[in-house]
């Protein structure tokens, strides 16, 4: 139990451990005279307030209930001035393939200035590159920052191995139980300059000894692999993760920053749901000095607990500090007007899609080369069975992870749409999002036109799960900026179509066409068949993508 003592009242807040009931009737036992209850239930708050008259009688109870007691002081005037803007990058940082756009030039060379700081940038501005350049530019000032470490989502590792060998000439490796025990080695032997791991596995890699869950009450507690301290800078992706300290996962994570210099923390949604989801990011960048110390943030902007106050203080002071955020209408005139990006994942299933893919390589293998016409008829007919199946398959496998995507789109404020093939993978993700409506052969006209009215009109539809075909034609789905392909369509023309029902007149903001790719499955050989099919198209002029390609020789050559 918390109880926040104000100048004028007490605000409690009960939470649903063991305790609930006896916390609740020890609160509902103060009462005027000999009847009436004095505690009143505020929805918005989530509180029980009891005016400040009757503190001798809260007093006792909450030594009786060991309760956290809270006392806020006067509430000083807000402290607020004007947002200055981001400086201009003045020397260049060499990439080994394009260049930044101007506002992420800005944003590196913020993060230059600050070192241990929040990038809250909108998704789809390309916060991961402006941390690579971060990183490499500060070495180029003389700082060191190598090796680098990257903690992100587990459908992110790949990805962010591939961003700095795209960018940079820096070596990246994921962590995994093979280089476990030797994985310093690599950068003793001047092998990987960046190591990558995910959330969930920092305690494997990390900690040598952790306390049990009854004796662990601050960071210290845990045990770190000594190892930790050849790490000279730390990337958060997904920072608000973190928002809970009480997490094992946010201990740790605050063992492996404390004394780094460059700490950079990424997240499109710094705060879900109030100020004090930013107070354990602070913590993890060692910002919350900033803002009081630790009881001085959440007794200034959060009420005591839970609660928001001082909003606009605490943005400016965000801004002046360690912290900068760009959406997508501020930085128009540098966006392109559409973009695609590839994230690569691995397989929640790979064991179901190992089986029947091996499967389906052997049959190939062993009849490949047979001339027989009926033979050639059966493989065609093998191909056009197990092609499906092992794309549905792959989706079913990306779920988990195109969770973690979606939700950072919505929780941003966006809304997105999202392609597939199939009747399942449709079904799926409604039971993952029931609020989202969807357009699929398997509705109505009126359904279909429902759904997209609701999509377009509607504040609170925010996801539209969208069939290639059934909704690849026709369709306004301008209400999105945001599209994601969890399974591919056959050809480049569709591929236009689907991107088409956002990138259309209408649209006010660029459209960023998202391609969720699982690692070393058939999804990789089809994203090239399309492409391949296009470049044929594309050579001949006014010709439309009806080009044949051979796709069970490509097919074999894949698996091979």
């Amino acid at each position: 139990m918390e109880v926040v003592e104000f100048l004028n009242e007490f605000h409690v807040r009960i939470g649903f451990d063991r305790f609930k009931y006896r916390n609740l009737n020890a609160i509902k036992s103060i009462k005027y005279g000999n009847e009436n209850q004095v505690a009143r239930w505020n929805f918005d708050k989530k509180v029980w307030i009891i005016p400040i008259s009757f503190k001798a009688q809260v007093l006792p109870i909450i030594t009786q209930c060991r309760a956290t007691h809270i006392l806020i002081k006067e509430n000083l005037p807000e402290k607020v001035d004007v947002i200055k803007p981001l400086p201009k990058l003045d020397f260049e940082i060499p990439l080994k393939q394009g260049k930044m756009r101007p506002y992420q030039e800005e944003g590196v060379a913020r993060g230059l200035q600050l070192k241990r700081f929040i990038n809250g940038d909108m998704p789809g501005l390309g916060k991961t590159l402006q941390a690579v350049a971060t990183v490499v530019g500060a070495e180029l000032h003389g700082n060191v920052t190598f090796p680098c470490l990257v903690i992100c989502p587990s459908a992110l590792k790949i990805n962010w191995c591939r961003e700095f060998d795209m960018w940079t000439n820096k070596k990246a490796m994921v962590l995994d139980d093979k280089n476990k025990s030797n994985w310093h080695r690599f950068w003793e032997i001047g092998n990987t300059d960046v190591f990558v791991v995910n959330y969930e596995s920092l305690k494997k890699y990390f900690v040598t000894n952790m306390p049990e869950k009854k004796d662990l009450k601050f960071a210290k507690d845990i045990t770190m692999d000594s190892r930790i301290s050849l790490f000279k800078s730390v990337i958060i992706d997904e920072s608000h993760r973190l928002k809970n300290p009480a997490s094992i996962t946010a201990k740790i994570v605050l063992n492996i920053t404390k004394s780094k210099e460059y700490i950079i923390c990424l997240t499109g949604t710094p705060v879900v749901n109030k100020p004090v989801d930013l107070w354990s990011q602070l913590a993890v960048i060692f910002q919350l000095n900033k803002f009081g110390g630790p009881d001085g943030y959440k007794m200034r902007y959060c009420e005591g607990g839970s609660g928001k106050s001082n909003l606009k203080e605490l943005n400016y002071l965000l801004n002046e500090n360690c912290f900068f955020r760009r959406a997508k209408e501020d930085v128009l005139k540098d966006l392109p007007p559409k973009s695609r990006q590839i994230i690569n994942n691995q397989l929640s299933n790979q064991k179901e899609y190992d089986l029947v893919n091996n499967e389906f390589k052997k049959f190939l293998e062993e009849n490949q080369n047979l001339e027989d016409k009926e033979i050639k008829k059966k493989i065609r007919h093998e191909t056009l069975v197990k092609i499906p199946l092992l794309l549905k398959i792959s989706a079913k496998g990306k779920i988990e992870e195109a969770k973690e995507f979606i939700n950072e789109i919505i929780e941003s404020g966006q809304k997105i749409v999202i392609f597939v093939m199939h009747t399942e993978i449709v079904r799926l993700l409604q039971e993952e999002f029931p609020k989202a409506v969807r357009v699929t052969g398997m509705d109505s006209a009126e359904q279909k036109q429902h759904s997209v009215d609701s999509f377009q009109k509607n504040a609170h539809t925010n996801i539209i799960i969208c069939n290639h075909k059934a909704a690849g034609v026709g369709l306004t789905l301008t209400a999105s900026s945001e599209v994601l392909f969890l399974e591919l369509p056959w050809t480049d023309a569709d591929r236009e179509q689907c991107e088409a029902r956002c990138d259309r007149m209408g649209q006010k903001n660029p459209v960023r066409c998202t391609y969720m790719l699982s690692e070393g499955t058939i999804d990789n050989w089809l994203y090239e068949l399309i492409e391949t099919k296009k470049q044929i198209a594309n050579e001949v002029t006014g010709s439309e993508d009806n080009v044949t390609v051979d796709f069970v020789s490509s097919l074999s050559k894949f698996l091979k």
